[in-house]
């Protein structure tokens, strides 16, 4: 398959303005380089006024007493270790942490894809940081609905018993790890709030790019040959690839069934690979357990058999440690996985066409009561929603089914705990513009005389709602809308469209 050169024009950031990737705004209005700078005159280790190292910074995580705050340097010496703290050792690997107390393995497992995209890594993780120059204060950048946004913590970590709470760095003096989740659950609220969630989440504000989430299983899904062409084309974009599994039914926790895998947990895809056996083509896929351990113990597992049957070349995939990692034969990951999630910078791995540029917008727009929350189609105040007027002018004549429209709709939250998050449910309607309509906001006539082209069925309750069009070249608007009229919220809504297609 040919290397992927996709390059993204994106319209939403101007060169170095705020919120941009080179110029991210600065969450909590805190400044890293002044706030380091003036620690460092003064001689003090920064401490976090915002997210402070207490138990409101914990939030109510169970079954967690006696919690000692300790700097990096604190918690070497108190476990007897000579070592000195780094931040990154031997560069960043999905082998350097594993999952601690809290329950957040849909994050630590977008952790261990992050670090396959060296790029986006460094983005999210300042690379240069170090415990040179040492002031206790480090920082950190996540995409937060339209933004890249900039986040500061000092170093003070959750520790019990002489170990970290969480998040655990298997060398024993690398911190980069810990520190992201640190700064990950102040921007969640509280290490409480990242407890159960999403991988998909966390990929967005790693990436800012498209999220496809795909049911397994599920009447009307793909089959495993689709998912194969899927994931080949998710590496070949550069994607971050998770995967997890439904809970088990009146099963309180996460029990580990007789396969080896555990219900109700996330992992994170590490490579797929085909190999040959007695003359036909396997096709594997790699699978990692944020936990460090716990491993699939079915057909090309690390200790199966079927390993000694492929040539000696081949055999060097498979590394038969207790490191969480493992292969599985692609029908097995397709039934035993409930869900895969697959989050790129563009839409070109949703068909594959690899040459093709897609620019992006973003707009921060509002429902306001009584002014611009009209509600649904159906209701006499619909037309007074949110209007965003495209021009599409490109559709491939060769592939009829040709996708060159994709929306996202998120909704900003409207409280500051993540797990207490009131989402609306939220709908898209597009319709088509005829050729002579006047520029500018449509009508209530409009409206009632023309019937949308696409409209879901159903109102989405995530975080985001993602749809994928083929539009006719042709004007079309889209109305971001709620299911009830006057609910005020905020939303970032984000139109890909390919090549040529004006979005005004």
């Amino acid at each position: 398959m040919a290397k992927s050169e996709t390059p993204l024009i994106n319209l939403c950031y101007q060169d170095g303005s705020e919120g941009s990737p080179s110029n991210p705004t600065k969450f909590k209005n805190q400044d890293f380089a002044k706030l380091k700078d003036y620690c460092l005159r003064r001689g003090r280790l920064f401490v976090d006024d915002e997210f402070p190292p207490d138990s409101s910074s914990l939030g109510d995580l169970p079954d967690v007493k006696d919690v000692k705050w300790l700097r990096p340097r604190e918690l070497l010496r108190e476990q007897n270790n000579n070592d000195k703290p780094a931040f990154c050792v031997d560069g960043a690997s999905r082998f350097d942490f594993g999952q601690g107390q809290v329950g957040n393995c849909w994050f630590v497992a977008t952790i261990s894809a992050l670090t396959f995209q060296k790029d986006l890594m460094a983005q999210v993780v300042p690379m240069e940081q170090s415990f040179r120059n040492y002031a206790g204060i480090f920082h950190f950048r996540f995409w937060r609905f339209g933004k890249w946004v900039d986040v500061v913590i000092d170093d003070y970590l959750p520790t019990i018993n002489k170990e970290l709470l969480s998040l655990r760095s298997k060398c024993g003096h690398e911190f980069w790890a810990p520190l992201l989740e640190k700064a990950y659950a102040k921007v969640c609220g509280s290490y409480a709030d990242m407890d159960a969630g999403y991988p998909s989440e966390a990929c967005k504000d790693f990436t800012g790019g498209v999220i496809q989430t795909y049911k397994l299983k599920e009447p009307n899904s793909p089959d495993h040959g689709e998912i194969w062409l899927t994931l080949r084309r998710a590496i070949v974009c550069k994607s971050l690839i998770c995967c997890w599994t439904v809970p088990k039914e009146d099963t309180a926790g996460n029990p580990v069934s007789v396969s080896g895998l555990v219900f109700g947990h996330a992992y994170s895809v590490t490579g797929v690979t085909e190999v040959e056996l007695n003359g036909s083509r396997v096709r594997l896929v790699r699978v990692m357990n944020p936990w460090g351990e716990l491993e699939w113990n079915g057909k090309w597992s690390d200790k199966s058999d079927l390993w000694n049957k492929v040539r000696p070349e081949v055999w060097k995939k498979c590394f038969n440690r207790e490191d969480g990692e493992f292969w599985m034969q692609l029908e097995d990951f397709w039934y035993y996985f409930g869900y895969l999630s697959i989050c790129c910078e563009t839409p070109n791995f949703t068909d594959g066409d690899f040459t093709c540029q897609w620019k992006c917008v973003d707009y921060e727009g509002s429902w306001v009561a009584g002014r611009s929350a009209g509600g649904p189609i159906n209701n006499s105040t619909f037309a007074s929603n949110p209007q965003y007027r495209i021009q599409v002018s490109v559709l491939d004549k060769e592939e009829p089914e040709d996708t060159n429209i994709l929306i996202s709709l998120m909704e900003k939250p409207q409280q500051r705990c993540r797990n207490e998050i009131r989402l609306y449910p939220v709908r898209l309607a597009i319709y088509k513009i005829p050729p002579g309509t006047p520029q500018g906001r449509l009508d209530d006539s409009f409206f009632h005389r023309n019937r949308p082209v696409k409209a879901q069925r159903s109102h989405g309750l995530a975080r985001e709602l993602i749809e994928l069009h083929s539009l006719e070249p042709g004007e079309y608007v889209i109305i971001p809308f709620t299911k009830e009229p006057n609910k005020t919220a905020d939303f970032v809504l984000t139109v890909y469209t390919k090549a040529d297609t004006e979005i005004r």
